[in-house]
C-alpha cells in the first residue's frame, strides 16, 4: 500500500518478455486495466483499457505496445492518471494476459517475463511471474480510492487460466476464499 498522504497520483505499469524463437509464432502479451464504479467496486467493469483503446476520458492509456516482445527492457507500458479519474470510480485493477491465438501458452512458456509498477521514480511492484508458470493471465495491481479521495496501491498477484476476453470479465472479482 502506498504510504504517501496524497496517494498515488500517476502510475505506470511496464511489461517485458523475450521474443519467441525465430521458428515459432510470436508471444503476444497485453497489459489490461479495468475500472469499477464506487457503486459496484466488485461488479462489472465500467470500461476496459488494453492495447487498441484508451479510457474515454484519456486518463488510462497505452504509451508503448509490443506484439512480439522485441526491444530492450520493458517493451509495453500503460499510464494511469488516477488523480484525473472521476470521483464515480473507486477501483482500478491491472493485469497481464497472454494471447492464445497460436495455441496455448502460459507464463512458464516465456522467458525473461516481468512487470514493473512505478509511481514517478518510486517502485511499487517488480515481479517475474515465477510463481505463476501455469497461468495464462495474471492480476498485478489494484488501485483503490480511500475516504479522502486519495488512491492507494495494492499488490494483487493472482493467476488465471483463461483467454484475455474472459480474463477482463473475471480479473476484478473478489477472490474466492
Amino acid at each position: 500500500m502506498s504510504s504517501d498522504s496524497q496517494g498515488v497520483r500517476k502510475a505506470e505499469v511496464r511489461l517485458k518478455w523475450d521474443p519467441s524463437p525465430w521458428n515459432q509464432p510470436p508471444h503476444h502479451l497485453d497489459i489490461i486495466a479495468t475500472t469499477y464504479s464506487a457503486d459496484a467496486p466488485y461488479g462489472r467493469p465500467v470500461y476496459v483499457v488494453h492495447f487498441d483503446n484508451r479510457s474515454p476520458d484519456g486518463t488510462i492509456n497505452m504509451s508503448r505496445h509490443s506484439q512480439t516482445g522485441q526491444g530492450f527492457g520493458y517493451v509495453e507500458a500503460m499510464t494511469l492518471e488516477l488523480d484525473r479519474l472521476a470521483s464515480s470510480f473507486a477501483r482500478v485493477v491491472v493485469g497481464v494476459a497472454i494471447h492464445q491465438n497460436s495455441g496455448p501458452k502460459t507464463f512458464g512458456d516465456l522467458s525473461n517475463v516481468g512487470v514493473l509498477v512505478v509511481d514517478g521514480y518510486k517502485e511499487l511492484l517488480k515481479d517475474d511471474f515465477g510463481h505463476f508458470s501455469g497461468s495464462t493471465a495474471l492480476t498485478v495491481a489494484e488501485f483503490t480510492r480511500d475516504a479522502s479521495g486519495a488512491w492507494e496501491f495494492h499488490e494483487i498477484l493472482r493467476g488465471f487460466d483463461c483467454d484475455p476476453v474472459v480474463f477482463t470479465a473475471e480479473m476484478g472479482c473478489a477472490p474466492q476464499p
